[in-house]
């Protein structure tokens, strides 16, 4: 009879970030421009870095695959967190959760790894670069980006089936602005503590081992780094590492504070600001962060602009 009592959840509402209608379309102006920044400056990166000669090494590879997956996860989050913006009720079907959920996860996952590959190359340009080549040849590369992708997928899967094969037959309300993990566990009206189980092993996987990767690989690069007698050449070997590690310390920084730690100590009216760093913001910066420190895709990119300006001088011409 209690079972019989419970209405079965369609759709979630979300109570987003804001209360207050006169900063809605201050925020909705914000997140678009932000949003519009990280898709031109992701696939800009990716067509920049495929169409020029310069950028055809291991480290641009795997950028152009960080660039795909900020463009992944931004694009599952903003455009309906745009959307519900602008709409009195801020709703989300189920189906539209689940596959929310999904996205997020699996390109959030695979870059926490990606981030890892991309650690491992910077440590063999620099402390074995006679061998760079051969280790990291373009069948390595391509492996370690298909075994991202694949704990990815796997994490995504996971996450996702195991969330959504929980009952919601209580409130439908996520506090919120997308369909994460932590925020939907505590709408259940079953036992969470496998899921939550799941969750922070994940986290651990994915974060401790992986910043234990890249910490190992930093400590070797700085000893490399440490060793050269030029400053010229020291300044030189810690350009090469100056983005990936500014990259890495803003993605790790959020998303540890955010998964790594017990159910009972999220506050979620915290947490979703905190959200909005690395779903958002995050996307948008990895761009201009590889683009200003880096002086090859600086080069890459006053090569296209000549070329495009030579290609508009021969149209008019015409």
């Amino acid at each position: 009879m209690v079972e019989e009592n419970h209405t079965k959840v369609t759709e979630f509402v979300f109570v987003g970030l804001l209360d207050s209608p006169k900063m809605k379309p201050l925020c909705f102006i914000v997140i678009l421009i932000i949003y519009l920044i990280t898709l031109t400056g992701n696939l800009g990166m990716i067509v920049l870095i495929r169409i020029s000669s310069q950028l055809q090494s291991p480290m641009y590879f795997f950028l152009s695959h960080l660039s795909f997956l900020d463009f992944g996860y931004s694009s599952a989050i903003a455009p309906k967190m745009l959307a519900n913006l602008l709409a009195e009720k801020k709703s989300i079907s189920y189906t539209h959760c689940a596959a929310q959920m999904y996205f997020f996860i699996f390109c959030a996952s695979t870059e926490c790894i990606l981030l890892a590959a991309m650690a491992y190359d910077r440590y063999v340009a620099i402390c074995n670069p006679l061998l760079y080549v051969v280790t990291m040849s373009p069948k390595v590369c391509t492996m370690m980006v298909a075994g991202s992708y694949l704990i990815g997928l796997v994490n995504a899967v996971t996450q996702t089936a195991s969330t959504f094969q929980l009952s919601f037959c209580g409130s439908n309300v996520i506090n919120h602005f997308f369909c994460d993990v932590p925020p939907l566990l505590s709408l259940s009206c079953t036992d969470t503590s496998i899921n939550e189980m799941v969750l922070f092993v994940f986290a651990t996987i994915l974060g401790i081992f992986t910043s234990t990767e890249i910490v190992v690989s930093y400590a070797f690069i700085l000893s490399a780094i440490l060793r050269i007698n030029s400053a010229e050449g020291k300044q030189k070997a810690f350009s090469t590492c100056a983005s990936h590690l500014a990259a890495v310390t803003i993605f790790y920084g959020t998303t540890v504070f955010m998964y790594l730690r017990p159910s009972s100590s999220y506050v979620l009216d915290q947490d979703k600001w905190a959200s909005i760093f690395y779903t958002i913001v995050i996307p948008m910066l990895n761009p201009l962060i590889y683009s200003l420190r880096n002086k090859e895709v600086k080069n890459g990119l006053r090569r296209r602009q000549a070329l495009e300006m030579a290609f508009l001088k021969g149209m008019r011409c015409l």
